[in-house]
């Protein structure tokens, strides 16, 4: 059955001729890279190569990038969270980030000079949780508000990092406003990955932070002989980590960036949404946001990110949760020989999706459209690990969401 839906970019933009990208360029992306370096946790995610698993879908290479492993911590978050909280205190210390490292801001004169800030956030899981690192490595404090139906684990996992933390009876959206208002209220400072009118320079840091995965990537790339990957298919809840990505590959390849697909699940579809709307505009997914994509289930585009993804974007596909669990199990048992990648429900619904569309014949239009055939290398990003150990074995072990193509 196919219940997939893509959507073509009509009205794609040159580099240059769309959205702003000079917060993405190559010489913001390495400052923020540089400050990743300056923590002790970090190192670069592995990039998996999967040969025998491009072999059976027909297309000529696939490379996953494994977030799992990003600071310890299971997601890809931290780099936009540690980032964006890094630049804040920066400011605060009115010098520019490229000035400051990590040991430097956890310094005791540092710490005397700015006293305890609280940091907030609202979140599914991985950014709280990364939110919550990151200020506790820095000495100061989070408080963290969870949307209706979070895993406990992840609640757990947040709070092990001596943040506050709570399940709310709140959808994902209005849970941000909830951490927006007692942010105001108390005086603390909102870490959010979504940007909204009067409230946009730390989600442009974020933004920012996520860059470094794209530097990554294309480093690693690059030691296997590829300059580019033919296409890239990236997961999107508000738009933050897609836009950073997408916009850091637009600034530095232009017009020769990968061909790149944004994927969604059906029941928080805001960036297809607004993009089938055609007006230019973004538009919100209401209601409970009811998905096994627990780290997509965002129902407002960024509004910064959005404008990246309108104009640099090839396409939009809106998919049901059922996609997830399959790429979840592909990957974890791709083909004899390949690596296995343990990736939660948001970091498999790429690969999901394209197994979908090499390898059943509800696919056959799209795959055209996408010019994805054995010339193409492919790369996917699994955002996060097994975050919610339980749905990760219903799913893995028990097949749970069985497939429906």
């Amino acid at each position: 059955m196919n219940d997939i839906k893509f959507l073509e970019n009509k009205h794609l933009k040159k580099a240059g001729e769309g959205a702003e990208l000079a917060f993405l360029a190559p010489g913001e992306a390495e400052k923020a890279r540089a400050y990743h370096r300056s923590f002790a946790a970090y190192a670069p995610t592995p990039l998996v190569a999967l040969p025998k698993l491009a072999k059976t879908l027909g297309v000529g290479r696939v490379f996953v990038k494994d977030e799992s492993y990003r600071f310890g911590l299971n997601a890809f978050k931290v780099l936009g969270a540690s980032y964006a909280i890094g630049r804040y205190l920066a400011e605060r210390l009115g010098k520019d980030i490229g000035e400051v490292s990590f040991d430097y801001l956890r310094s005791p004169e540092v710490r005397n000079q700015l006293g305890t800030i609280t940091f907030t956030t609202a979140t599914d899981g991985n950014h709280g949780r990364a939110v919550a690192w990151a200020a506790q490595q820095l000495g100061h404090r989070a408080v963290i508000y969870m949307p209706k139906g979070s895993d406990p684990t992840r609640l757990a996992n947040i709070r092990a990092h001596g943040a506050e933390a709570s399940i709310t009876d709140l959808n994902y959206d209005d849970a941000v406003r909830l951490s927006y208002r007692m942010a105001r209220e108390n005086g603390w400072v909102i870490v959010q990955d979504t940007a909204w009118e009067g409230y946009e320079d730390i989600p442009t840091w974020i933004m920012q932070g996520y860059a470094t995965l794209g530097l990554e990537a294309m480093a690693q790339l690059g030691a296997e002989g590829i300059d580019c990957p033919t296409h890239l298919f990236l997961q999107a809840g508000v738009g933050s980590y897609a836009g950073g990505v997408l916009g850091f590959l637009t600034a530095k390849l232009g017009d020769a960036r990968p061909t790149t697909v944004i994927v969604e699940p059906h029941q928080a579809n805001c960036i297809y949404r607004s993009a089938l709307a055609g007006d230019g505009r973004p538009h919100k997914v209401g209601g409970d946001l009811d998905t096994l994509m627990a780290g997509l289930a965002c129902g407002e585009p960024n509004t910064i990110s959005w404008k990246i993804l309108r104009d640099y974007a090839h396409g939009y596909i809106s998919c049901p949760d059922w996609v997830a669990a399959n790429g979840m199990r592909i990957l974890a048992a791709p083909r004899r020989g390949d690596t296995p990648v343990v990736s939660g429900e948001s970091g498999a619904v790429t690969c999901g999706l394209l197994e979908f569309l090499m390898a059943h014949p509800g696919g056959e239009e799209i795959r055209k459209a996408l010019d994805l055939n054995n010339d193409a290398t492919v790369l996917l990003i699994s955002t996060e690990g097994d975050t919610s150990p339980k749905t990760y074995r219903d799913i893995v072990w028990y097949g749970r969401y069985p497939s429906r193509a």
